[in-house]
């Protein structure tokens, strides 16, 4: 099995139980091993009272790439720390991507940066996650 096909199996795994990315209507574009791409459309129930994307969606959306990146290993990995900066306003009716890289992986932790996108790629925040692996995997390999 390739790398990109364990990345693509183990997000299909964890997709199938994601009922928070689900609900709040992310559409995983891209993974591959140490990465993921995800976006979100800012719906008007996600504004707060200034009337722009409440920052818990942001980070929700940010969090959910770091989660696909981290676990693209056929390894389950959870959240050790998260921190988040935000840069500008997301925009009701707008279309967010969140872009995750891995920045250092080594044993069972991790270090993954996330930028988050929104119309003509100008950047909303910066989201930084550490991961720690647990043990299990998302599905069996043959011969492991």
């Amino acid at each position: 099995m390739t790398p990109e096909e364990r990345a693509r199996r183990s997000a299909d795994a964890m997709w199938a139980d994601d009922r928070a990315s689900q609900a709040a209507g992310m559409t995983l574009v891209e993974v591959g091993p140490g990465r993921s791409v995800m976006t979100m459309m800012v719906r008007d129930t996600m504004a707060n009272g200034h009337g722009i994307a409440h920052g818990g969606y942001i980070f929700a959306l940010a969090d959910s790439a770091f989660a696909f990146a981290c676990n693209s290993y056929n390894t389950l990995v959870v959240a050790q720390h998260n921190s988040i900066t935000y840069l500008a306003p997301g925009k009701v009716g707008e279309v967010l991507t969140a872009t995750a890289t891995e920045a250092h992986r080594a044993g069972r932790s991790g270090i993954y940066d996330v930028i988050v996108t929104g119309d003509g790629g100008r950047q909303v925040a910066i989201f930084r996650g550490h991961s720690r692996q647990i043990n299990g995997a998302h599905f069996e390999e043959p011969g492991t």
